[in-house]
């Protein structure tokens, strides 16, 4: 579809999801059969985008290891006198990606900014290694440059962990109880963003710089940052039990974000 980057920041430690992320870096925790990573990255491919970068830090030499011997996860035959290696059952994907150190210890601003020299295109995407979602990447991109700004996030509803409780107004007995409730509750950043090139300006050479803060912060005070509202599926892997939550929707057929 286009020539457009896809930044995706790999480079955390992932502390609250220790289980798996002392052994690989959280990108490359399993969902199904492919890393997490991989699922984000068929998002994108599915709408056309299949130029990415992945900006490494903790265990970034795995995630250079995964794609550089993906070959290997298939059938292959080998000829060594020869030096021959024929691989069967190529469904091997058509990607373009550019492996950035960003370095061990820096927060996701001066992970973005140490990338700069990669983006050429007026417009890039960016979004983190552990969120999926059935968002129209078409659609996003749309509204991004319609609005004519610098930054867009897609923002979503996530849905409440526990049992939700009605309490009655005048006492504390509760009135109603849903285990699993379908109200969502608020909007929070999903990932799934879509930048212009002027976000570097607002980018200062500093290892704890993080995104998050003054830099989006900025933004929205100059009028620059817009929410393309996602009403649909969303979901991180940032505990064992989105882990396990992520792998029964995908092994049970149900999972929301495969649209390819």
């Amino acid at each position: 579809m286009g020539d457009e980057k896809v930044v995706i920041l790999c480079g955390g430690k992932g502390t609250r999801l220790k289980e798996e992320t002392e052994f690989r870096p959280k990108p490359l925790v399993l969902v199904g059969d492919k890393p997490i990573l991989w699922h984000i990255m068929k998002i994108y491919s599915h709408y056309g985008y299949n130029n990415f970068v992945l900006c490494l830090g903790y265990k970034g030499e795995m995630i250079k290891d995964y794609f550089l011997n993906l070959d290997y996860t298939h059938d292959f035959k080998f000829n060594p006198a020869k030096k021959e290696l024929d691989i069967f059952n190529k469904d091997l994907p058509d990607w373009n990606i550019i492996f950035a150190n960003t370095g061990l210890d820096s927060q996701t601003g001066h992970r973005i900014r140490q990338i700069q020299k990669y983006i050429n295109e007026d417009n890039f995407f960016l979004t983190y290694g552990d969120g999926v979602a059935d968002i129209s990447i078409n659609d996003l991109y749309n509204f991004h440059k319609n609005h004519g700004k610098t930054a867009t996030v897609s923002t979503v509803r996530p849905f409440a962990r526990f049992g939700n409780l009605t309490i009655s107004d005048t006492g504390n007995f509760i009135t109603d109880f849903e285990k699993k409730p379908i109200q969502p509750i608020g909007w929070i950043d999903g990932g799934f963003f879509v930048f212009k090139k002027a976000l570097f300006d607002y980018l200062e050479p500093r290892e704890d710089l993080k995104l998050e803060a003054e830099p989006l912060r900025k933004l929205a005070k100059d009028g620059q940052f817009y929410a393309y509202k996602h009403n649909g599926f969303w979901q991180c892997l940032d505990t064992i039990r989105d882990h396990e939550f992520l792998n029964e929707l995908w092994n049970s057929g149900r999972a929301p974000w495969k649209i390819w």
